[in-house]
Order: C-alpha cells, then sequence, then structure tokens
C-alpha cells in the first residue's frame, strides 16, 4: 500500500497534528520522521486537549504502531516524560518503537543552544533552545551518538570525546564558561537507556515488512516548508528538512511507496520565530486574530509565544505545496476567519517595483511587500458544519480560491479544533 505523507505548507503551526490524528484512525502505522520536541502538534479529541512534541500524532488510537524514525532528534527525557503525561491522563499506552539509529539530543547541546542564542543577543534566529541547532550539527560532524551506543559502552566514551573535545575548548574560550565532564554525561546517559530500551527496534525492517503486507503507513512532518534549511526561508530555518522527499530518509523507506502527499495549510498565516513574513498583521488587527485563532488563540504549542499573524499568503502557500509535491491540500482553521467582513488574500509581491506570483530568494524576500485581493467574509459560525454543500458561498468561495491559486485540489476542511470539525470535499472532481 502506498505511503502518506502529512507535511506544511508554510511555517509551521498550519494544523498538522489535527490532520494526522483524524486520518491516524485509518492508519497501522505513524511516523515522525524529522525534527525534535521544538515544535508541537495541538490534538483535541476525546481524552481532551493535548500538545505532542516527540510522539507521533497516532498515539490516541491503541491498534497503531508509533514510529520514531532515524531522521528524529531524540530528547530521551523529554520522551519519557510526554509517553508518562498521556498515560496519566488516561490515554491507554501507546505502541511506541524508536529506531535503533536514531541519534540522541545531549544535555551539551541544550547548553550551547543556550549559550549561542545568549551570544547572539539582538542577532538571535528565535531559537527554542531544544538543543536542535547543536544536535545536527553534530550529526553531520559525525560527532553525534546513535542510541544504539548507549549499550556499548567504550563505543559511548569514545564517541562523547571526539564530541567533546572542541566543545571544551568552545566553552572556554568563546562562552567563557567551565568545561564538561564526559562522566557526568555517561552517568547521565547510562540512566536514560534503561528507560528507553523496551521501545528500541529496527524500525526500517518495521516498515518495510509492513510495505509488504499492505499495511497502511501515515508519515508526518514537524514544521513546514518555509523551514527547511534548503528550500525556506535561510538563514531562519529548523535544522531539518521539512519536505516529503526527506520522509523516505528520514523514516527508512523507499522514496518510490509516497504517492499521497497532503499539504497542510492555514486559512490565513502564522509563524512562531524570526525571520521575513509578508503578509504579518501588526497591531490591534493581528492581536484579535491571535485571539480568535484554534481551541486557546495562536500561541506556540512548545514555547507558548504569541504567533505572528499573517493573511493567507498565495504566493508562499503554491511555493510550499510545489516543493512539498503536494497531491491533495487539508485547509484548516477556516472557522477563525467568520468574525471578517472582508478578508484579505495575498495573490502576489511587489519587489523593487515590480511584481511576481513566484517566492523569491531570501534577499529577496526581505524587501517583498504584499499585493492583496479582498474576498468577501461569511460572518458566521461554520463549526458544526459537516459538508461543503452546507458551507455559507463566500466560504465555498474561499476554499475555491485557495485551489484555483494553488493548482492543488482541496480534500479536506478544519472547521474547528476537535477531530470530528472536518469536512471531506472534492472539488476538483
Amino acid at each position: 500500500m502506498a505511503v502518506t505523507a502529512i507535511v506544511g505548507a508554510n511555517w509551521g503551526d498550519e494544523g498538522k497534528g489535527k490532520i494526522t490524528d483524524y486520518l491516524a484512525g485509518e492508519s497501522d502505522i505513524v511516523v515522525r520522521f524529522q525534527g525534535g520536541n521544538n515544535a508541537g502538534h495541538t490534538v483535541i479529541n476525546d481524552y481532551g486537549k493535548f500538545a505532542l512534541h516527540l510522539l507521533p500524532s497516532g498515539v490516541f488510537y491503541k491498534n497503531v504502531i508509533n514510529v520514531l524514525g532515524p531522521g528524529v532528534a531524540l530528547n530521551i527525557p523529554a520522551f519519557i516524560k510526554e509517553k508518562n503525561e498521556l498515560v496519566e491522563r488516561g490515554v491507554p499506552e501507546p505502541g511506541l518503537k524508536i529506531s535503533e539509529r536514531i541519534q540522541v539530543v545531549l544535555p551539551f547541546h541544550i547548553l550551547f543552544d543556550e549559550l549561542e542564542e545568549e551570544r547572539l543577543a539582538d542577532k538571535k534566529f528565535g531559537s527554542t533552545k531544544s538543543g536542535i541547532a547543536p544536535f545536527y550539527s553534530d550529526k553531520f560532524l559525525k560527532l553525534g551518538v546513535q542510541v544504539s551506543d548507549l549499550f556499548d559502552k567504550d563505543r559511548l566514551t569514545e564517541r562523547l570525546q571526539a564530541s567533546l573535545a572542541a566543545k571544551n575548548v568552545l566553552l572556554e574560550h568563546l562562552y567563557e564558561k567551565p568545561s564538561i565532564s564526559i562522566d557526568s554525561i555517561i552517568a547521565t546517559l547510562m540512566r536514560d537507556k534503561e528507560l528507553i530500551q523496551p521501545y528500541i527496534s529496527d524500525t526500517t525492517k518495521l516498515l518495510h515488512d509492513a510495505l509488504l503486507e499492505n499495511k497502511c503507513i501515515l508519515v508526518e512532518g514537524q514544521l513546514g516548508a518555509l523551514r527547511d534549511p534548503d528550500h525556506g526561508i535561510y538563514p531562519y530555518p529548523t535544522s531539518s528538512s521539512t519536505l516529503a522527499g526527506y520522509a523516505a530518509v528520514g523514516a527508512g523507506i523507499p522514496p518510490y511507496c509516497i504517492k499521497r502527499i497532503v499539504a497542510v495549510v492555514k486559512s490565513y498565516s502564522s509563524c512562531v520565530g524570526a525571520g521575513p513574513f509578508v503578509t504579518e498583521i501588526e497591531g490591534e488587527n493581528g492581536d484579535i486574530l491571535r485571539k480568535k485563532g484554534g481551541d486557546a488563540g495562536e500561541y506556540g504549542a512548545t514555547t507558548g509565544r504569541p504567533r505572528r499573524m499573517g493573511w493567507f499568503d498565495g504566493v508562499a502557500t503554491s511555493y510550499g505545496c510545489r516543493i512539498q509535491g503536494a497531491t491533495e491540500i487539508a485547509l484548516t482553521n477556516l472557522d477563525v476567519l467568520g468574525y471578517l467582513e472582508e478578508i484579505n488574500v495575498c495573490i502576489a509581491y511587489e519587489i523593487d517595483g515590480k511584481k511576481t506570483e513566484d517566492f523569491p530568494i531570501p534577499g529577496k524576500l526581505e524587501k517583498a511587500k504584499p499585493v492583496y485581493k479582498k474576498l468577501t467574509g461569511w460572518e458566521c459560525e461554520i463549526s458544526h458544519i459537516r459538508n461543503f454543500k452546507d458551507l455559507p458561498n463566500e466560504a465555498k468561495a474561499y476554499v475555491q480560491f485557495v485551489e484555483d491559486y494553488t493548482g492543488i485540489p482541496v480534500k479536506w476542511i478544519s472547521v474547528g479544533p476537535k477531530r470530528e470539525e472536518m469536512i471531506k470535499i472534492n472539488l476538483g472532481a
């Protein structure tokens, strides 16, 4: 059976958690393929409201196997804490598997993340200080520690010695901080390995066997296309690829198996962190949209930081869908816009006096000004609606605009934060 990828078309915060939670009910396996606990997916269901950070969004279904692939940054204490909190709140013990090849976020990764943001001061990148950038730096410098290394103390010691050789020099001479003791790190990891051991397996074999057995697999991305380090708003991306194309690597499956790519698109724009944000709404109007957004307003699921708010950006969304290879769109938070008489949508950028519908390179993006078109609002509550035909005409026109502008069929519309507040449609049929 073909694999379905659920990924973000924008900056993250699009509502991927809800879409994965919704579709996971028809799946056998849900896989996280990149990122760490530096961002979150909010899920609301019969058990309550949850912010997932490391756990895949299929953990609320007892028959689903949830996998952390080798492309994920594994913070062991955060993983255990998140899993225990689910169970304490009445969620059945989820089926969890962690790749034996996954690499571990180490205490000094978090330390260096904090120290570097402090050093950069007003030039900082808006890191969540979860250690993600230092983690991926070590991974590609070949200084990382795989979870399987925790069970080979000699190899673990060798890996840590190689990593700390340069780090202690930086601590002393750049950050003016005391050096790190390898013994304290090993002692911490020896405790962590006992906690994590029951979940470790050869997830690559698990997934390949599942494909042979024609099982249904979802792969779930973190953040969105514009936070990709190669194709996004560099130097303000995350530190791992957010694209569906990377799912084959980060999950450990053949690329030809990914046949369906659901790009999650928010009905307006939101963004946590620094970087260019062309359609940003500042002041009172931005505050109103932030408070209206979602179940508890637009605040980061991991950091609690207020999200930057903006109008729907057709230029950025079309680009995001294109580089994700989207085969369909899940449009979220349509209900939030129900208080507006008129709604701006960005149909082009103006850069140095010239209009373009193409998403530019980062240096030009910083100069871009939005070109807006006004659409009529529907000014009513729609969260109770389950059929597209029952939406107000203005809301249907808004959805049709998104499909026409991006050229990608809208198959799902989320009209509220709860699992059941969803409309399945096929405008292009």
